[in-house]
């Protein structure tokens, strides 16, 4: 799946993709978002949370001290700052239908952004649980 997208990525005049990426599911790293951004394409994120798979796998799993750090508390925040922070990300649409989870998942665009060295350091937390 990711074989054709890149192929229309690179031979298609495109103005935006719409591909899954999150903490776990990292392929788009590879190749895709590098090429998105060498090409000025557009990236949106979609199923950030795996449809909440992972929010349920995480759930009931301690968020690290160092989420404090960029202003997080809860996973699902900290999940959208990962995505959100790539450089080659434009916007990331986690689906929900409650207002509660709406204006939690707004606030992960505000305060500090993972570096390069915190993204290294979400993923492998997340790997390890």
């Amino acid at each position: 799946r990711h074989d054709l997208l890149e192929k229309i990525m690179r031979t298609e005049p495109i103005d935006f993709v719409q591909f899954s990426y999150n903490v776990v599911d990292r392929e788009a790293e590879k190749r895709l978002l590098p090429l998105a951004s060498e090409r000025g394409i557009a990236v949106i994120v979609n199923r950030p949370f795996r449809q909440g798979a992972l929010t349920q796998r995480l759930k009931g799993e301690p968020l690290p001290e160092w989420a404090a750090e960029l202003g997080t508390s809860s996973w699902s925040q900290l999940i959208l700052k990962f995505i959100l922070s790539h450089p080659a990300v434009t916007v990331a649409i986690p689906a929900t239908t409650r207002v509660d989870h709406v204006r939690e998942n707004l606030s992960s665009a505000a305060g500090p952004m993972p570096d390069l060295a915190m993204r290294k350091r979400i993923s492998a937390y997340v790997q390890a649980l």
